[in-house]
């Protein structure tokens, strides 16, 4: 009973802060399940509510009412605004909805500051609500206890909607049958953009009756976003309900994880998000592997499938090309395959790869951008070179972005964990006295490789949103581990004076910028070298094989799996080398460098580049270090505003990324980000929709 006690009133802090988030994580799950839009600024809507209901607070009733108006108006506008913006995309796939909202929302977060200030904000409730109340012995904040129930009645509310009336019919009607919706006389248009309005006017009523409790200040947005993803995954999309017991669980891990367990508590949401989905990919056999006809429960169906497929080949070991193949498959051509003497047979690919050029020809580009790069110590100051080192670093990450997200199919957000693994392998190597540069590339790209072949198994069963998700939450993981384990990595100070590297035996450690550029491009050229090499080998013609035509490569008893795995590590290793690279360019390292932003960065500048493009890659991450380092440097204080917009040009003006660009197409198969053959797609705001992403329903 005493520990009860004890705990009694982080326990109700608990559930305020667990209701707090269902406000919020319900518009973000509806956004996603009935419009298919995964909103990555829903924290900024929640930050426009908040900032409002602040600046309009002055301590009466009208005030909070005021605020309460002008705060949920100003968030249902920019959910509307932002439907509008997502319409375009809405065949495209969630990769694309996923980078458009994140540039969003650091345009908005920019304005937000500009307009309000960058200093948290104090919020002034009514004097009624100002106090504290008695609650079973002990004083308890009464605000706190009016907004439980005004959080309760909200959800009672919300359930109402969508059970009882017309409207909540229309919303249910167009995450379940759009088609049919249209047939009734409703614009599945309309609803999209009522249901995002709405999710809007939810984040900023939060962000209103919120602000005492999370107050608007610098990375309210993104606290509130990172937290609100967690419910959904582990609540789900179907059940108002699951997310309110999800969210309550969520702010009881937050406040009562902090008071029994506080070494713990900054891994336990990440680790129960990871958790659920993995189990839930588990128990689901990958989408792309059913086929055209989709998943079926039935695993004599599966059998039958199977045999059909053997007895459809030819004489020759190759599996014929039929319509119903593949959905959409045109003039396949066979990729020859290595393992046809240990019992692999060649495949027929349900899509068309380039024409064979030659060697020349297809170094040219590479040739041109290394002759370009080596001139630079000649055409550079000393700054702006080691803006280029970064460039360097970076574009390595976004090449590993590149193996995984164009080649393999696996969009992720998590990368920065083996790059964070590598750079502080190197930066701990450095302190032990171990600063030959050839010996640290090889040990952090090791130590990454180990880390990826941990994590593997948990990404590569899954697909779509769901890999998003899971490297998403391995990334958080591996930050809050970043910020916690201070003697390895330094906590939040970072590591800072370690010895120089050595570029080769016997030499000097490297001060001059001159010389940590040149030793980062020649380590980058080799890497970039030795991964067009595989890519472009018969293994990595079954690694776009595996992305392209899953369904074919498992009836063919290729194993799907070992690919992607090998794959995963491969793509990690090559993310070691680029944060051992980034160390030694730096000379110091934060848990800044290897943050969720800068995941968010490299799969930019994979999609810059056209997400098979090696080289797209590397400049679109230069692209990036100018815009962020350079160009704002110019402009101070608005480098997210720089960088949002460079997030929103590039996924309207380059769908297929500078690649694209030459008239011809740098990739194989579907666009990563876009669902696989047989894969239902995200729906479209018009009467003729691909399908749901999910549903909610209370």
């Amino acid at each position: 009973m005493d520990l009860l006690d004890a705990h009694l009133v982080p326990a109700v802090d608990g559930v305020a802060f667990g209701l707090l988030l269902f406000v919020v994580a319900a518009g973000l799950s509806l956004a996603f399940g009935t419009a298919g839009v995964l909103n990555l600024s829903h924290g900024m809507l929640y930050a426009i509510g908040a900032y409002t209901g602040a600046a309009l607070s002055d301590g009466t009733w009208g005030g909070l009412a005021l605020g309460l108006a002008a705060g949920t108006a100003a968030a249902c506008a920019a959910g509307a605004g932002l439907s509008a913006a997502t319409a375009p995309l809405a065949r495209r796939g969630h990769l694309a909805q996923a980078l458009l909202t994140f540039g969003l929302a650091l345009v908005g977060g920019d304005l937000l500051i500009q307009l309000f200030g960058a200093d948290e904000l104090p919020v002034r409730v009514p004097e009624a609500l100002d106090s504290s109340v008695r609650l079973l012995g002990h004083r308890y904040p009464a605000y706190r206890l009016c907004f439980i129930v005004m959080a309760v009645l909200l959800a009672a509310f919300g359930t109402w909607v969508l059970t009882r009336t017309r409207m909540g019919a229309a919303v249910r009607a167009a995450a379940d049958d759009p088609q049919m919706l249209a047939t009734t006389g409703h614009s599945p248009r309309a609803v999209h953009t009522g249901v995002l309005a709405a999710a809007g006017a939810l984040a900023g009523a939060a962000g209103v009756l919120g602000a005492p409790i999370i107050g608007p200040g610098p990375g309210t947005s993104e606290n509130v976003l990172m937290l609100s993803l967690v419910v959904v995954v582990l609540g789900g999309l179907r059940s108002l309900w699951a997310t309110l017991a999800a969210a309550v669980a969520v702010g009881e891990v937050q406040t009562l994880g902090v008071s029994l367990v506080p070494d713990l508590a900054p891994y336990l949401l990440f680790a129960a998000m990871a958790a659920v989905l993995v189990l839930r990919s588990r128990f689901a056999e990958p989408a792309a592997a059913h086929g055209p006809e989709g998943p079926s429960p039935d695993p004599v169906a599966r059998l039958r499938r199977h045999l059909a497929a053997r007895l459809r080949r030819r004489p020759g070991g190759a599996v014929a090309a039929t319509a119903g193949d593949s959905a959409g498959s045109s003039a396949p051509l066979r990729a020859s395959s290595r393992r046809e003497g240990a019992g692999y047979p060649p495949i027929s690919l349900p899509f068309s790869l380039p024409r064979p050029r030659g060697a020349a020809r297809r170094a040219a580009p590479l040739l041109v951008l290394l002759a370009v790069l080596a001139a630079l110590p000649w055409l550079l100051d000393a700054y702006t070179l080691s803006l280029a080192g970064s460039a360097l670093a970076l574009g390595l990450l976004a090449v590993s972005v590149t193996v995984l997200t164009g080649y393999a199919g696996l969009p992720t957000l998590g990368q920065t964990a083996p790059f964070a693994v590598g750079a502080y392998a190197t930066a701990n190597l450095a302190q032990a006295g171990w600063t030959m540069g050839p010996v640290q590339i090889a040990l952090s790209a090791l130590a990454a490789a180990l880390f990826s072949a941990l994590t593997g198994p948990a990404v590569i069963r899954a697909r779509g949103t769901t890999v998003l998700m899971i490297t998403l939450a391995v990334g958080e993981l591996t930050g809050a581990v970043v910020n916690r384990l201070k003697s390895v990595t330094g906590g939040a100070d970072g590591l800072v004076g370690f010895p120089a590297t050595q570029a080769l035996w016997g030499g000097e450690g490297m001060f001059e910028e001159s010389e940590l550029y040149t030793y980062a491009l020649v380590v980058a050229a080799v890497a970039v070298a030795v991964t067009l090499l595989v890519l472009r080998s018969p293994a990595g013609k079954l690694l776009t094989g595996t992305r392209g035509a899953e369904a074919r490569m498992r009836a063919s008893g290729h194993p799907v799996g070992r690919y992607l795995l090998v794959a995963h590590i491969c793509a990690g290793a090559l993310a070691g080398v680029g944060g051992s690279l980034m160390v030694t360019v730096q000379q110091y390292l934060s848990p800044a460098d290897v943050g969720f932003e800068i995941a968010a960065f490299a799969l930019l500048a994979a999609v810059i580049g056209g997400t098979t493009s090696v080289i797209g890659a590397l400049m679109g991450a230069g692209l990036i270090v100018v815009t962020r380092d350079w160009v704002a440097g110019s402009w101070p204080g608005h480098g997210p505003l720089l960088l949002g917009v460079l997030f929103v040009a590039a996924v309207y003006l380059l769908p297929r990324g500078l690649a694209g660009l030459r008239g011809g197409s740098a990739r194989s198969g579907p666009e990563p980000g876009l669902p696989r053959p047989g894969e239902q797609h995200p729906p479209a705001p018009d009467p003729t929709p691909a399908g749901p992403a999910g549903k909610v329903s209370p």
